[in-house]
């Protein structure tokens, strides 16, 4: 009996793997039809552009608080 549940284990396995693959492959020809992956390169920049603004801002108010020793937060 143990022999037959292991075949059995093995054929659910397999079929949860080709449907995650051919769900993976779908996913993919629909964003590609829905045209997802255009221009992402501008997605990059404003990701790269809003850390260095929070990088100069906050590198700013440091420079600030540390002009000014005498005042309290």
């Amino acid at each position: 009996m143990p022999v037959i549940m292991g075949v059995e284990l093995t054929w659910v396995a397999l079929a949860a793997s080709i449907s995650m693959g051919l769900a993976g492959v779908c996913l993919f020809i629909y964003a590609v039809k829905k045209d997802l992956f255009r221009n992402i390169e501008e997605t990059k920049y404003q990701v790269f552009w809003s850390d260095l603004d929070e990088l100069v801002r906050s590198s700013m108010e440091n420079k600030d608080e540390s002009s000014h020793p005498d005042r309290t937060r």
